[in-house]
């Protein structure tokens, strides 16, 4: 369900009429450094702090079923290579993206490696509830930890690229990231809170969705937010984006899965 484009861009105008882009050289910060919680109302910080309460846990509850799960033709599981996922998945998750020797790859990349890989299966469509169970239950085993992704060496390339698609304008509503997320954070805009942009709680459930998502959903949504041209899931562009998230977001505690409205 599509919110009304018209009162959509009068709000963007109203917010921006007088906004200047300016071309940073590093890592976009801004100061303090909060979390994506941080903007939400106290229900939904509740609600995320809940482990009982929080319909994420849905889909961790079955990414640890399926971490146990034999599968594929190798009809082995994850268990199998990675053991209790508790100790070899900690901290994990809150170094992704990074670079795997070919090029940089979210977690969800990473899982879908292992399982064409070393389980001899079909990869995980994106979206799909095996997907996002397995990335979600992974992720969670970084709970409390600090993002801390590396933005050097083999890494640098889709960091720049990141970086570039951060500040540049797009779409119809001749819109970038930072216009929001750095120059307008804690504004409102429809009626929600806009964040800093950090990724340390993703995948997260999204109320409006009604159902968990990644964080590769989300960025699209800002995508056609902005009318702009939607890239595919898991395309370099998305997760060169997604490192420079992170890499803004450098020493925040991941918490996942987070809940958004």
């Amino acid at each position: 369900r599509h919110r009304d484009p018209r009162g959509f861009v009068k709000t963007l105008f109203l917010v921006f009429a007088c906004i200047s882009l300016s071309h940073a050289a590093e890592v976009s910060r801004p100061e303090p450094l909060l979390g994506g919680s941080e903007f939400q109302t106290a229900e939904t910080r509740a609600l995320q702090a809940d482990e009982f309460g929080n319909p994420g846990m849905l889909w961790a509850a079955r990414g640890e079923r399926l971490w146990s799960e034999h599968r594929g033709e190798a009809a082995n599981s994850c268990v199998s290579c990675h053991g209790d996922a508790a100790k070899s998945m900690a901290g994990v998750a809150a170094r992704y993206p990074r670079h795997d020797g070919e090029r940089v790859v979210n977690l969800e990349q990473r899982i879908n490696a292992c399982v064409v890989d070393r389980q001899k299966g079909n990869p995980l469509a994106w979206e799909s509830e095996e997907l996002l169970a397995l990335t979600t239950h992974v992720a969670r085993q970084s709970r409390g930890a600090r993002v801390a992704v590396s933005i050097d060496g083999p890494a640098r390339a889709a960091f720049e690229e990141g970086q570039r698609l951060y500040f540049e304008r797009q779409g119809q509503f001749n819109l970038a990231c930072t216009q929001c997320h750095d120059a307008n954070w804690g504004r409102t805009l429809l009626a929600e809170k806009i964040s800093q942009g950090h990724p340390a709680d993703w995948p997260a459930y999204r109320l409006e969705w009604q159902a968990l998502g990644s964080l590769q959903r989300r960025l699209r949504a800002c995508y056609f937010g902005v009318r702009a041209a939607l890239p595919a899931f898991g395309s370099p562009e998305l997760v060169a984006l997604e490192l420079y998230l992170a890499a803004r977001a450098e020493g925040l505690q991941a918490s996942v899965p987070g809940v958004r409205k």
